[in-house]
């Protein structure tokens, strides 16, 4: 039986760095009106507060796939790969 999403991911092991590599533009975040970001992450690390008009990433949860910074249509998310011996070891099967 083909595993699930995720049940793969649950097999990615990650040690998050204390600073974020992921650096949004937070004024053209207000300005965009279609966060594609919300939706392309595989690993949920963007949300939109309404309240706060203010876009929360929770870096940790980073998959390093790079699908947010292509789907940026303002091209302002600062998007760089942690620091060494930080971030991803993915492992096959």
């Amino acid at each position: 039986m083909a595993k699930s999403t995720d049940e793969k991911l649950s097999t990615v092991k990650s040690k998050p760095y204390t600073d974020s590599h992921l650096v949004p533009a937070v004024q053209d975040c207000r300005q965009c009106g279609e966060k594609a970001c919300l939706y392309v992450c595989p690993a949920g690390v963007y949300e939109w507060n309404n309240d706060l008009q203010q876009l929360t990433v929770k870096f940790e949860n980073c998959l390093e796939c790079g699908a947010c910074r292509i789907a940026c249509s303002k091209h302002s998310l600062e998007w760089k790969y942690p620091n060494s011996d930080y971030g991803i070891t993915y492992k096959l099967g």
